[in-house]
């Protein structure tokens, strides 16, 4: 019986609890032949994937609410993808784009640069992954301004390479044993307001996050005239998918625009309509100097991309490169995985994500242990805190909680401090979305101590 013959059961179905005895055998294999820097959630041995649903090597079917790390845009292994893949590998598997031509590659840069946000022509740069397209950021603008020092946030993740590691803030254990990183980064406070970081009210503290940079960091540590550029997640990932006020894209924008400073959205996470637009920004009406890209851009193929204004693409042949970065075969994904996008699936997000933001803030009524409840799209964090007056961050509650989600049959993961992520792949039904929330308010009735006040589940 293959999975699209079992998934015909309801999902998720757990027969036997996991991991089960072939799990254990994969997984003691893997402890004994795989570097220990990898850091697993729970006990998740794949066998297969199909849309929403994965089936582990035991065959229990689970419902997949992390969509491999916002990666799986179209869920998995959409026949569509899987066509236009093996229509490529058919031709040919690889050609080096830095050296020759080839057309998959100068169609998606076409893609991409019609797709980002703002009226500039812009230039493409494919990579592998997203900490790549970080790297390459990275060396564009200090080329482009001939300046050095760059800007980050506190809570940001740009990725674990040296140069990205760099910039990433979200936990001192990423960078712990690794310096001397790059110089001449420097990190302020992101717009975090559920926490501010200036104990500050919105509305009244004018956007102080933003002013920092110019009333303190400008002035004792770093001149304008010095930074070639600020990276900014539209929305922190890792951070714990905090939506910053609606005021503070656009004032980073500005102030950029003031000092001659590139602006570098990274949208690894937030691209390809994980937030119901294909790239975050366009909520703000905002156009950065600099696009990364890459997790949903090819629904699981390695594939990354800088997505840079013309204008500041100055950069001479043989200057950057990649043997595999832009791989026909990603390309063609890709393209096929912007064509579903395009399709409805952008649109999907924003509705469905409505929905579940909705069930998921009902929630908050019942369990005083969710202290928030934010995102855009299916981009949503449910922050859990204990029942103090600090309302302090409880991550072993979180982690618990996404440990018996997983008992029983629906897959999350956590990110900041102590909060839940919800990121299902972009084609989620509601009925789906509403057994995500039944399943996470009867772990949280489980293992809170506190009993809920009333059902809210009900449509």
């Amino acid at each position: 019986m293959n999975l699209e013959q079992t998934i015909a059961v309801k999902v998720p179905h757990i027969k036997i609890k996991p991991p089960g005895p072939k799990a254990r055998q994969i997984i003691d294999l893997d402890h004994r032949y795989t570097a220990p820097a990898y850091k697993r959630v729970y006990p998740l041995v794949v066998k297969e994937g199909r849309g929403m649903v994965i089936e582990d090597v035991d065959g229990n079917l689970f419902l997949d609410f992390t969509a491999g790390i916002a990666v799986a845009a179209t869920g998995h292994s959409h026949p569509q993808v899987i066509r236009a893949i093996e229509e490529q590998a058919h031709k040919f598997l690889h050609f080096c784009g830095s050296d020759f031509y080839y057309e998959p590659m100068a169609r998606l840069a076409e893609k991409l640069s019609q797709l980002a946000p703002g009226p500039s022509a812009k230039k493409v740069f494919l990579t592998n992954s997203g900490t790549e397209a970080v790297e390459a950021a990275l060396k564009l603008a200090r080329y482009h301004t001939r300046r050095h020092h760059v800007i980050a946030f506190l809570g940001s993740f740009h990725g674990r390479t040296l140069g990205s590691l760099s910039l990433t803030a979200s936990r001192a254990s990423h960078r712990a044993h690794f310096t001397p990183l790059i110089p001449d980064v420097h990190h302020v406070a992101y717009g975090y307001c559920h926490r501010c970081p200036y104990n500050l009210t919105y509305g009244p503290c004018a956007i102080e996050c933003v002013q920092y940079i110019e009333k303190v960091l400008f002035r004792h540590e770093v001149a304008p005239e010095e930074v070639a550029a600020i990276f900014v997640e539209p929305i922190q990932g890792e951070g714990g998918y905090v939506v910053p006020p609606p005021e503070y894209l656009p004032m980073i924008k500005d102030l950029c625009a003031r000092h001659g400073i590139l602006l570098v959205a990274d949208e690894i996470q937030t691209g390809f309509g994980r937030t119901g637009k294909m790239f975050a920004c366009e909520h703000w009406g905002v156009e950065p100097d600099i696009i990364c890209a890459a997790k949903g851009i090819a629904s699981g193929l390695p594939l990354g991309a800088m997505i840079a204004r013309s204008e500041i693409s100055t950069w001479r042949p043989g200057t950057h490169g990649s043997t595999f970065g832009g791989n026909p075969v990603a390309c063609a994904a890709a393209l096929a995985t912007i064509e579903l996008l395009e399709g409805g699936l952008v649109e999907n997000a924003a509705e469905v994500g409505r929905y579940l933001k909705e069930r998921l803030d009902r929630l908050k009524a019942e369990f005083p242990v969710i202290s928030d409840v934010r995102g855009l799209g299916l981009m949503i964090g449910v922050e859990l805190a204990k029942a103090d007056h600090a309302r302090t961050p409880d991550p072993e509650l979180r982690d618990r909680v996404i440990q018996e989600a997983f008992a029983k049959g629906l897959l999350l993961l956590g990110c900041g401090e102590s909060t839940t992520r919800f990121s299902p792949p972009l084609i989620v039904r509601e009925e789906e979305a509403q057994t995500a929330v039944e399943i996470f308010a009867a772990t949280l009735e489980e293992l809170t101590p506190i009993r809920r006040i009333g059902s809210g589940l009900t449509s």
